[in-house]
């Protein structure tokens, strides 16, 4: 064995795990995004904004509105998503047939400074504790598409955002002519945020893949550590 043959596994590891984490798709990425970007002070994103510097940074603080409406559980939200989605087979996906949303400006605050966040560009990239229910499409016949089978698998999906709530918020600080320096998707990613600590999103977003995750880490790690005994049996090599 030598050291080139140990640099090679370990790359041949990393590409590998690499692939994996492709396979997790687009939460796959939102999970690697939150993985890399730095967290900075919300000063820091306010001054990058009016600076007119294209960063893709993460900020964190408290939601913050002026708008917020109430649920029925008077809970004071800026973002509530309600999905319904019907099942057709044993083995089929879920497909969403509803998907209503209520949103209304809000901003994250850190100390005496605050940022917007784009609200309307939130999809993929909020990750919150949701709430599920699930039944039969019988018992909402009121909610479904007319002539679907009452028997029908029916699972509700509803994500709330509070001005109670702290959240980490990822994207590009930027200037609004209204809102003044707010955070927009850019630079190739999305808008994101969590209300959630990164590895617990992750954890989230990794939900039904949880394989996939265990077996890409593995080669990742496999693949570093590969990378590194190989690099360094050679430079051992070369001092003597």
């Amino acid at each position: 064995m030598s050291p080139l043959f140990l640099i090679a596994a370990g790359l041949a590891a990393l590409a590998a795990g690499w692939v994996l984490l492709r396979q997790l798709g687009p939460r796959g990425r939102i999970g690697r995004i939150l993985a890399a970007t730095p967290v900075v002070p919300v000063e820091e994103a306010v001054r990058l904004a009016e600076s007119g510097a294209q960063r893709y940074v993460a900020v964190g603080g408290r939601i913050d509105s002026d708008a917020e409406f109430f649920d029925e559980n008077d809970r004071p939200l800026v973002l509530r998503r309600s999905r319904l989605a019907l099942r057709t087979g044993r083995r089929s996906a879920w497909t969403v047939v509803a998907d209503v949303r209520d949103v209304v400006p809000f901003s994250v605050a850190g100390g005496l400074s605050a940022i917007s966040v784009d609200e309307m560009a939130l999809d993929v990239g909020l990750v919150v504790v949701a709430r599920e229910s699930e039944g039969m499409a019988g018992e909402i016949a009121d909610r479904v598409p007319e002539g679907t089978p009452p028997a029908t698998p029916a699972r509700l999906r509803v994500e709330l955002l509070s001005t109670v709530d702290h959240a980490l918020a990822l994207g590009v600080p930027s200037t609004d002519p209204v809102r003044g320096p707010i955070l927009r998707a850019g630079l190739g990613r999305p808008l994101i945020l969590t209300t959630m600590e990164p590895a617990d999103a992750m954890r989230v977003l990794a939900e039904g893949h949880r394989g996939t995750t265990r077996a890409a880490a593995a080669l990742l790690a496999a693949g570093v550590a590969g990378v590194g005994a190989g690099l360094a049996w050679a430079l051992i090599g070369g001092l003597r």
